[in-house]
């Protein structure tokens, strides 16, 4: 007797851009996918007003950059009202990369660019049909202000400075994450490499983001940044971050290549870097994120001696890259997002 199939419940989606050529690219694209079904688009938030109460969507694909009403606008207006998951699909600018961080904020789950010279349309639409499938199972309410905004925090502080690394992986809910843990670091925290799928100038505009934020210099990567007490660097879209010594001095290398695990950067790329440069001497951490990007590189980390920490699932906006790895054994522990910052200093201190 053959066993039937689990039947994989359908997702309901509305595309929303000013763009007629745009909607049509990404309903065909996402059409393709039996799990998704594109229920109709809209040309500008007033038409999705309407279109969402009617239709009631599971997730939807939002430009920010938009007449009439401007996409951050009407998402502010939505997570207020009728709160749903939103997937920010924006052009490939700065000016886009700002607003599309500034949508993260107001409460958009995930952000994806649209296709260009740096990604084809096959690339974004394999990514923009994984992102919709990891924010049908985010469950999004009234967008609140975080106590971490209104109550400065204690931070804790090293009463040294250290040569250890910090290599730091994120994906859907990252952005977040990452403000958290890396806004409680002091000043001279261990030098800190993250990987987070962004697309380019999207992470340059959240490095700086951070780096208003937070104690440590924070800015987007570039070829040769020495990785040295007190600085972050974030890993630039649609490039991958590498760690790489060259005697006592560790650096930074970004470079091209294809998709590791569907990204590009990719945790995977970073973390096998720094098992393999800093190995004891490096501190891993994986944090929300659909997929299994970062799962394998944390285990190479683990296996040369570095100490690995997991988001717990209970503060995971996505519970996905953080369960593979603890599933293959790659973590030493998994801890709530607001004590991460706290053990990274312990065992910088050890």
């Amino acid at each position: 007797m053959r066993r039937s199939k689990a039947i994989r419940p359908v997702i309901n989606v509305l595309v929303v851009d000013d763009s007629a050529i745009v909607r049509k690219l990404l309903s065909e694209n996402l059409a393709r996918d039996p799990q998704i079904n594109v229920l109709g688009t809209a040309p500008d938030p007033y038409v999705a007003r309407d279109k969402i109460v009617k239709l009631k969507p599971d997730v939807i694909t939002l430009d920010v950059e938009m007449p009439r009403m401007d996409g951050l606008a009407f998402l502010h207006k939505l997570m207020q009202h009728y709160p749903l998951p939103v997937i920010i699909v924006s052009s490939l600018t700065p000016k886009g990369g700002q607003m599309a961080l500034e949508a993260l904020e107001a409460g958009a789950v995930d952000v994806m660019c649209k296709p260009g010279a740096s990604y084809t349309v096959s690339e974004m639409s394999v990514q923009l049909i994984d992102k919709i499938k990891a924010a049908a199972n985010v469950k999004v309410s009234k967008k609140k202000p975080d106590a971490s905004e209104r109550k400065p925090r204690v931070k804790a502080a090293l009463s040294k400075t250290t040569n250890k690394i910090v290599a730091i992986g994120a994906s859907t809910g990252g952005t977040e994450a990452l403000r958290v843990v890396l806004s409680m670091l002091p000043k001279n925290a261990p030098g800190t490499l993250v990987v987070q799928h962004m697309p380019e100038h999207f992470t340059k505009s959240f490095a700086n983001r951070l780096d208003g934020l937070c104690e440590m210099h924070v800015k987007e990567a570039e070829d040769g940044d020495r990785v040295v007490p007190g600085t972050v660097l974030i890993a630039r879209g649609n490039k991958h971050l590498l760690l790489r010594r060259s005697g006592a001095v560790y650096y930074g290398q970004t470079k091209d290549g294809p998709m590791v695990c569907r990204q590009r950067p990719s945790a995977d790329v970073l973390f096998k870097s720094t098992a393999k440069f800093a190995g004891a001497n490096a501190i891993g951490v994986i944090l929300t994120g659909m997929g299994d990007d970062g799962a394998r590189g944390l285990l190479a980390m683990k296996e040369n001696g570095a100490y690995t920490i997991a988001q717990d699932e209970k503060t995971c906006v996505v519970y996905g890259m953080p369960k593979v790895a603890v599933s293959l054994g790659a973590t030493d522990c998994s801890l709530p997002l607001e004590l991460i910052a706290d053990r990274i200093l312990k065992k910088a201190a050890s």
